[in-house]
């Protein structure tokens, strides 16, 4: 970076998760890492700038990102020099997508700084969309929060200020329960909370006074009692996301149920900022 600077737009960054421990809270935690890792790259951009006095600031592009570790043993045993073998064909449980989710909800929190960022495969390899031979398609979990975010993650990122309960994990201490961002689109006139709740319910009192006439217009949520559970051709839609009756908006501030363990989208429009 001493040497390049000058001469570099961005910086390039991976991560994956994994939860091959088994362990759903630490698991849940792992996109603090992420978080950690971001920053510490933005610390590292900031202060060779500040060494050589430069007017550049250098962007991060994420240029690989998701959960991947349920195709490692598949993967070992796949013959050599095939043709199109079926390789690194992630099976993505309803717990992926929690993760999956803090993971988008950290990327957002950093759009300042991130101006790129990619999923490494679309389809089929590590994928939220999976194609069979001979025809057919199917959702995997982790499309949900991937779609709700590409359709409506738009406009200004708004990074609120959380209070929530805290736990500690094997990894990690002072986790927040709550994981959330705020996007607004002034064009739309709407503003979007995503959250992830990675425990048990919660009911979030959120304060939107400064958007003057905010009205509901939809909480989609996606959660389930096993964690374990899957997508798959013959059952395409045994994970996905549905609207509830769980939020109120009064007075300028908005009250929502957050179902326990998680993935939240809620829509709100507004007449003026």
């Amino acid at each position: 970076m001493d040497h390049a600077y000058e001469h570099v737009d961005y910086l390039s960054l991976h991560t994956y998760l994994d939860n091959l421990e088994d362990d759903l809270s630490n698991y849940l935690a792992k996109s603090l890492m992420m978080e950690r890792f971001i920053e510490s790259a933005i610390a590292t951009c900031d202060y060779v700038q500040a060494k050589k006095r430069s007017k550049k600031k250098i962007m991060l592009s994420f240029d690989e990102w998701n959960v991947w570790y349920h195709s490692f043993e598949a993967n070992s045993k796949t013959a050599p020099w095939q043709v199109a073998p079926p390789f690194c064909e992630d099976i993505y449980t309803f717990e992926d997508a929690l993760a999956f989710g803090c993971m988008l909800i950290t990327l957002l929190k950093h759009a300042d700084r991130i101006k790129i960022a990619c999923l490494a495969q679309l389809v089929n390899v590590i994928a939220p969309i999976m194609t069979e031979k001979n025809g057919g398609i199917w959702h995997q979990t982790i499309f949900y929060p991937f779609m709700h975010a590409s359709l409506y993650g738009r406009g200004t990122v708004l990074r609120p200020i959380i209070t929530s309960p805290m736990y500690d994990s094997k990894d990690f201490t002072d986790v927040p329960q709550l994981e959330a961002v705020v996007t607004c689109d002034e064009d739309k006139k709407e503003v979007v909370l995503f959250a992830v709740n990675r425990g048990q319910e919660l009911v979030a009192d959120c304060e939107l006074r400064q958007f003057n006439g905010c009205s509901l217009l939809e909480h989609v949520t996606m959660t389930s009692d096993v964690m374990k559970a899957t997508n798959s051709m013959e059952f395409p839609e045994k994970i996905r996301p549905y609207r509830i009756d769980g939020a109120v908006m009064q007075g300028g501030t908005l009250t929502v149920r957050l179902p326990q363990l998680s993935w939240n989208m809620i829509r709100l429009a507004f007449s003026d900022v």
